[in-house]
């Protein structure tokens, strides 16, 4: 499955800080600009992960769970 996503970084002292303003709580840092998207990348699967599990709970048993692609 392919996302994309937008990367906000901001310069702050020694360090790169990134959000994502479409996952809200994603945030990421690092000494350079690519590590600042590293860690953003995990924040952002970790929450996608998290709140997939989180909307599976409590389904009734004759829910259809499917997979549709947005491009």
């Amino acid at each position: 499955m392919h996302n994309e996503f937008t990367a906000i970084i901001e310069k702050d002292g020694d360090w790169y800080i990134a959000y994502c303003p479409e996952v809200p709580g994603a945030n990421g840092q690092g000494k350079t600009i690519e590590e600042s998207k590293k860690s953003l990348s995990e924040a952002i699967l970790l929450i996608m992960e998290e709140r997939r599990r989180d909307s599976m709970r409590g389904l009734p048993d004759d829910a259809i769970c499917d997979i549709i692609t947005i491009s």
